[in-house]
């Protein structure tokens, strides 16, 4: 699994709707074009809903 960074977390959330589970979260980190390992590690997330990108962002890097 390759390494993500915040910077990266941010570039893939751009424009995403809270609250927002993590397939709508996984699609706009997709439509934002972030690497396909990012959107597998967002749809592979324990929590299914989110409030906001700092909730996504302490998700992914507890990982």
């Amino acid at each position: 699994m390759s390494r993500i960074n915040p910077t990266d977390v941010q570039k893939a959330l751009k424009g995403a709707s809270y609250p927002a589970d993590r397939e709508e979260l996984a699609e706009t980190a997709r439509s934002n074009g972030a690497d396909e390992s990012l959107v597998d590690q967002i749809s592979d997330l324990d929590r299914d809903s989110f409030d906001g990108p700092d909730e996504v962002s302490q998700a992914l890097f507890r990982r």
